[in-house]
């Protein structure tokens, strides 16, 4: 548990007007800013910031809060997690208490899918630059379509093995349990006569022999990957993206807006 010394600096610390402006184009009127509300479309802009008050509402929905409840509901986060994300913003520590075993288990469910699929995208990515299938299938492919090593590794661009099971063995060797390997989609478990086999080592990949393309969320945190094969295959999809979770819904999903984000809101496009 984040303890309060913490939250209340948090809480001091961030300016309502700087959070929103990441993902809202603001104009200035009077002391107050408004714009166009992220949380319902509209053409008349009726999303109202106030800075000497710190908080935000929108007079065409009704939403409304802190700097905390605009993360929560902008990227489904938790408080705890919100928390977080505007203390990496401004560069505060985080001290935290020891929380309770219940705590630990709801926090821990949605974190650990985010930190399985980092792992993944790293994985991914080693695989394309360090391995001899990756470099010859993968690597080519992208310098084939113009991409530059720099563009390969700002989006985080990757290869998935064609091994059935190379991932997910991978992932459960580095200690990451199988039941999130299936519930962010990375591998499913083997089926014989429509029934389940059980067991950490009978996991299918489901990215297999297929450059990657990591979908992060607004802050950046990967939520998802989508797959491209490049032999050809006429049994298998041509592409196969990550199915929804707890942490990625496809139409609350928009590919590229981590890194396009800051040039909409600039720009006002």
């Amino acid at each position: 548990m984040i303890t309060k010394e913490t939250i209340d600096r948090i809480f001091e610390t961030v300016r309502i007007e700087d959070v929103v402006g990441d993902f809202v184009q603001l104009k200035k009127r009077g002391v107050n800013y408004l714009g166009l509300c992220p949380f319902h479309n509209e053409k008349t802009p009726s999303f109202n910031v106030n800075p000497v008050r710190n908080i935000y509402k929108c007079f065409g929905c009704g939403k409304g809060g802190n700097a905390v409840n605009f993360i929560m509901e902008l990227e489904h986060y938790t408080y705890p997690e919100a928390l977080k994300f505007l203390a990496k913003k401004y560069s505060i520590e985080i001290e935290e208490s020891v929380p309770d075993p219940k705590e630990i288990e709801l926090r821990d469910e949605r974190e650990s899918l985010y930190i399985l699929n980092s792992f993944a995208s790293k994985t991914f990515a080693e695989n394309l630059f360090d391995n001899e299938e990756g470099k010859a299938i993968g690597l080519s492919y992208f310098h084939e379509r113009g991409f530059s090593d720099e563009t390969i590794r700002k989006f985080e661009l990757g290869y998935s093995l064609a091994d059935w099971s190379a991932f997910s063995e991978h992932a459960i060797k580095n200690g990451y349990k199988s039941e999130f390997i299936i519930k962010t989609g990375l591998g499913y478990p083997r089926q014989k006569d429509g029934e389940v086999i059980t067991g950490n080592e009978k996991l299918i990949d489901r990215f297999r022999g297929r450059v990657m393309f990591p979908i992060h969320n607004l802050s950046g945190r990967i939520i998802a990957f989508g797959g491209r094969i490049l032999k050809k295959d006429d049994k298998a999809a041509k592409y196969v993206n990550s199915p929804e979770s707890d942490i990625y819904f496809k139409s609350k999903s928009l590919y590229g807006i981590f890194f396009a984000k800051k040039a909409i809101v600039q720009k006002d496009n």
